[in-house]
């Protein structure tokens, strides 16, 4: 019998206008675009500004735009989750307001959290929804407005982040291409290195949490750059092990865009070049459980049909891991 996989069919994504530049940060807080480039590698980064406006709607362009590209009718969408920790609200959930603002009448879906690897925890679970053969359309979001939860009176954190959005469609194929396997892992005892303190039912939201920033991102960088590099490497790697593929026959490594430092140690340790490495964050920042989709986005036009891709995450909770897929199409 022959295998049913699950392959990315489409990709498209949303950025917000408003790019806001190191220099601009520099009148914020005590930094420079020297310092910033040196150390995380982020030019400038886009925030949305529009008054009322919130990661659903960043969400709702990137679908519109995926679905108009790929000729899908909302109609025909069975499932959508998205991977988000900024979401419009508690609940209802961020893909049911997606899913309202997109006519995907006939979907149901959900919202998943896994920080930093929530796109890749999402498209694993979407992978699994196609390859039961009910589903055939499936649409993989991962959105952030990061700039909600950052504190920009903080020079070590307000550099780092942006707000983005970007969805891919997966539809059914039994050709060899599309999502071949996945490592993913999670270790709750790295919640003390990377978490929000306040807001949820452990530290509910009051003028005492509001006051002592702890509904601001709280990351401790030294440690968070050691574990990033070690556990996305070493998945990364045993990936390629597993279907023993050399660095020559890896298209392309999408890392999580969370440091440039991390980025380039994780290419090291794979034996790949740069050249072989997508890397945005000069341009977008850390727009969490966006950048991969966004990198995919962006290099949509160099990819080709059967290229070898590994896809590395790792983010707060500690969550991290790998994706092996073959790219299902040829630019257009």
């Amino acid at each position: 019998m022959t295998k049913l996989r699950a392959a990315i069919t489409g990709i498209s994504g949303y950025l917000p206008e408003y790019r806001l530049t190191n220099d601009e940060l520099s009148t914020m807080v005590d930094t420079t675009d020297e310092w910033i480039m040196q150390r995380i590698g982020i030019k400038e980064r886009r925030i949305l500004k529009d008054e009322g406006k919130a990661t659903s709607d960043m969400g709702a362009e990137a679908v519109k735009s995926l679905l108009n590209k790929t000729n899908t009718s909302p109609e025909d969408v069975d499932l959508l989750i998205t991977a988000t920790i900024t979401p419009d609200m508690f609940f209802p959930s961020t893909s049911n307001l997606i899913a309202h603002k997109t006519g995907l009448i006939n979907s149901w879906g959900y919202d998943l959290l896994a920080a930093c690897s929530g796109f890749l925890f999402a498209l694993q679970t979407g992978v699994s929804f196609i390859e039961s053969g009910n589903y055939k359309k499936v649409i993989i979001v991962g959105a952030d407005k990061m700039s909600t939860i950052t504190d920009y009176t903080d020079r070590t954190q307000c550099p780092l982040f942006g707000d983005a959005a970007a969805a891919a469609l997966l539809e059914p194929t039994t050709e060899d291409v599309g999502i071949i396997d996945h490592i993913l892992h999670t270790d709750g005892s790295g919640a003390k290195h990377l978490h929000m303190k306040a807001g949820g039912s452990l530290k509910p939201p009051s003028h005492q949490t509001v006051d002592a920033k702890e509904h601001f991102i709280y990351q401790e960088g030294q440690a968070v750059f050691k574990f990033a590099v070690s556990h996305m490497a070493d998945v990364s790697v045993e990936m390629m092990k597993k279907h023993n593929i050399s660095s020559k026959d890896l298209a392309w490594l999408v890392p999580h865009q969370a440091n440039l430092r991390i980025i380039e140690a994780v290419a090291r340790r794979m034996g790949i070049r740069k050249e072989q490495v997508m890397i945005n964050i000069e341009k977008y920042g850390n727009t969490t459980a966006a950048t991969i989709p966004l990198c995919l986005w962006e290099w949509e036009d160099r990819m080709k049909r059967g290229d070898k891709i590994i896809l590395a995450s790792f983010g707060g909770g500690f969550t991290w891991g790998s994706i092996y897929l073959k790219w299902a199409y040829d630019p257009s």
